[in-house]
């Protein structure tokens, strides 16, 4: 009974993914660029509406196929919100109970969100308090915890042909620079970074992985000192991405270089955008396009041509009660002029001083 269960569970799961096509990859139109095409492959059009669909996916067959989740298995993870949305999704379908347990700042949209798809909230005040809180409930409920930050890099199957690394590459064949200079990923688990520096290493591409980085993560001073005890007392500001900790999924290996983003950067560059593709996106997407525009602005100085990628994380429209609101901004990030004036610069120059 217990294998058939798992069976039909996975059968539910593949029939939703057949259902699927696989998301855009959008060019931006930048005059200032001279022969350099950035590339934003737009992971907000999956049905919950982030990257993190690809990785609830996984982790669930992979839970799955490992016999960890079986009929009626509470699931708890823990999560700033995109993860938990996608496995509440996934949750909902197998007819599963779900708990996600977040800091009590995420965003009220993703709340709303989880608890569309049926699933619960659970707070903590800190998101250094997520890991334990996550073990203690599935401890108490007899449930599974998927824990995202430590399978990630492992639920995702790196050499195969349907993860994001491949569907990027495939989809640049017919353009004038086909095998991308960069492609350029924050960290939230780290798992698609490592998804990404893997596969670029075992098709043996020319192609460099940089990982950027927020203000309040570890992930940076992890890449240079080697040190897995770095620890940062205060979270992210940029929801979704950063880590108080180094995250099993982390490998630093696969990275090529890292840059360390200021919050304000990131904020500023997602509006940013907005002006370039006419509608909004989440503030991890201007953290990953300012390490775009940075190295963009590098090969313009060296008068190299070429392509770089990056992704879309999620849809703006989740934080429009705080990335875009005024005084929110105000109160957790300051001000953006310095940033904005930058990238108006670089609207004429292809520049970024």
């Amino acid at each position: 009974m217990t294998n058939t269960w798992i069976n039909q569970a996975i059968e539910k799961i593949e029939a939703d993914f057949q259902r699927s096509a696989e998301t855009h990859l959008i060019k931006l139109e930048i005059p200032s660029l001279d022969g350099i095409d950035i590339y934003l492959k737009d992971e907000s059009t999956h049905p919950t509406g982030s990257l993190k669909h690809r990785l609830a996916r996984s982790l669930f067959l992979y839970a799955l196929c490992n016999g960890w989740i079986k009929k009626d298995t509470p699931i708890i993870e823990s999560s700033s919100g995109s993860t938990a949305v996608s496995e509440a999704y996934f949750a909902r379908m197998l007819g599963l109970p779900f708990i996600a347990v977040m800091p009590a700042k995420t965003a009220k949209k993703k709340v709303q969100q989880i608890e569309f798809y049926g699933g619960k909230c659970h707070f903590v005040s800190h998101s250094s308090e997520i890991y334990s809180e996550s073990e203690k409930l599935a401890k108490e409920l007899n449930g599974h915890y998927m824990d995202q930050f430590t399978f990630a890099e492992r639920a995702t199957d790196w050499r195969g042909n349907n993860n994001i690394a491949n569907a990027i590459f495939e989809q640049m064949k017919k353009e004038r620079h086909p095998i991308p200079d960069w492609i350029v990923m924050s960290p939230g688990t780290g798992g698609t970074s490592a998804t990404i520096g893997r596969y670029i290493r075992y098709q043996g591409l020319d192609t460099k992985l940089c990982v950027v980085d927020p203000e309040y993560s570890v992930f940076y001073d992890y890449y240079h000192s080697n040190d897995k005890s770095l620890t940062c007392k205060e979270g992210s500001r940029i929801e979704g991405i950063g880590r108080p900790r180094v995250e099993p999924s982390f490998i630093a290996g696969v990275v090529d270089e890292m840059k360390k983003v200021p919050d304000a950067a990131s904020v500023a560059t997602m509006n940013w955008l907005e002006h370039l593709i006419g509608r909004k996106t989440g503030p991890s997407t201007g953290t990953n396009l300012y390490g775009v525009l940075q190295i963009a602005a590098d090969m313009q100085a060296k008068g190299k041509k070429g392509a770089i990628v990056t992704l879309i994380c999620d849809p703006g429209e989740r934080y429009l009660d705080t990335y875009y609101n005024t005084q929110w901004l105000n109160d957790n990030i300051g001000s953006l002029e310095q940033y904005e004036i930058q990238l108006a610069q670089f609207n004429q120059t292809g520049h970024l001083d």
